[in-house]
């Protein structure tokens, strides 16, 4: 006879969790599962467990098996009545429900607590600034001196282009000769002192999002671990902008605006931010043509 020895108390989650991965999105091994696992008799035959899921004597073997090798439920070592038989397991037994509804629902399941993958509520902290300390502005490319020959273009359609390749058109539209090479720490994709905002030179940390990115674009697209905005506001920058060739969604602007009033109120710095997108870049790209053929 096989002996249970797993520390129950101490894992239970795990268990549950386990569980639910081991069903999966087997009907037919849920209801097996059930069937051993339900009603006050201890011991199910291959025939019981027939009745009561309508399932064949093979397809009912193959699953209990499974769940046997998983120490889900137990199979006995000695035929009952000339048949094959099993034995619920009663913390299973008793967590049934849990295990059933966690097998059904891929994400409630990636949510559950266990060791391995702990989860915790997250508690929101408002911070207030007096209002006469934050600075800021919301720009667009129409707002940069740098860029004011798009004012003349209204956007056309174009197709998604490789990061390096918006990243090397606006190097040459800024004049910037410096070397940005990409790697995992990054704060920002191009650093520079070169553009002009009401005829000021201005610090401007730009992060772009090429056609490795699909769809419109949320924060969590933002870089690998869904923080490149606030990577970038790490940044010494004075301005602070995020490049994209399709929609941007409102909520990456409302990033930014908590990402720079922070920095404003930290530095005591103007600090703008703001973002292209797919619409101002066809319109940067049809102002600088020459810069994006490459």
């Amino acid at each position: 006879m096989t002996i249970n020895v797993s520390d129950i108390s101490g894992n239970r989650n795990d268990k549950i969790a386990n569980a639910a991965k081991v069903l999966g999105r087997s009907d037919h091994r849920r209801m097996v599962f059930s069937a051993i696992s339900s009603g006050k008799k201890k011991v199910k035959l291959v025939s019981d467990i027939h009745k009561l899921t309508r399932l064949n004597r093979m397809r009912i073997l193959q699953e209990a098996k499974k769940l046997a090798s998983e120490d889900i439920i137990e199979q006995l070592e000695t035929k009952v009545e000339g048949e094959t038989a099993y034995k619920k397991i009663d913390f299973y037994a008793k967590n049934k429900g849990t295990i059933i509804s966690l097998s059904r629902n891929k994400g409630k399941l990636n949510r559950y607590p266990t060791k391995t993958n702990p989860q915790r509520q997250s508690q929101i902290v408002k911070v207030q600034y007096p209002r006469k300390q934050i600075n800021i502005k919301f720009i667009t490319i129409d707002d940069i001196d740098t860029f004011s020959n798009t004012r003349k273009y209204d956007g056309l359609k174009i197709s998604p282009l490789y990061e390096n390749k918006v990243k090397t058109g606006f190097k040459k539209i800024i004049r910037e000769m410096g070397q940005f090479k990409d790697w995992g720490g990054e704060t920002d994709d191009l650093f520079t002192t070169r553009i002009k905002i009401d005829g000021k030179r201005v610090r401007t940390a730009i992060g772009f999002k090429g056609k490795g990115t699909s769809g419109i674009l949320t924060p969590k697209k933002m870089g690998k671990n869904g923080d490149q905005i606030q990577r970038l506001f790490r940044s010494p920058a004075d301005v602070f902008l995020v490049q994209y060739c399709g929609q941007i969604h409102e909520s990456i602007i409302e990033q930014m605006k908590i990402m720079a009033i922070a920095k404003s109120v930290s530095e005591g710095l103007r600090i703008y931010f703001g973002i292209i997108d797919g619409e101002d870049t066809s319109r940067m790209i049809a102002a600088y043509l020459k810069a994006f053929k490459q």
